[in-house]
């Protein structure tokens, strides 16, 4: 569990800091024949402010309690 939450922390903090993040895709533009064109374009997904705060909050409560063991 505390692997998880570390990761969720880690997660949280880079999504209140960047606010999303940026992929690229390819995209026909045209095709013609035997030839094809094709574009790369950038997309930008934004990660809501209260999403990465209730990342940030939501880990550091999993890494502070740990996993149980029960005997």
């Amino acid at each position: 569990m505390r692997l998880v939450g570390l990761a969720l922390l880690i997660l949280g903090v880079l999504a209140v800091v960047y606010g999303g993040f940026w992929y690229e895709k390819e995209e026909e533009a045209a095709r013609i024949g035997p030839v094809k064109i094709e574009v790369e374009k950038r997309e930008r997904v934004n990660v809501p402010l209260w999403a990465g705060v209730a990342g940030v909050v939501g880990g550091a409560i999993l890494v502070a309690t740990g996993a149980k063991r029960v005997a």
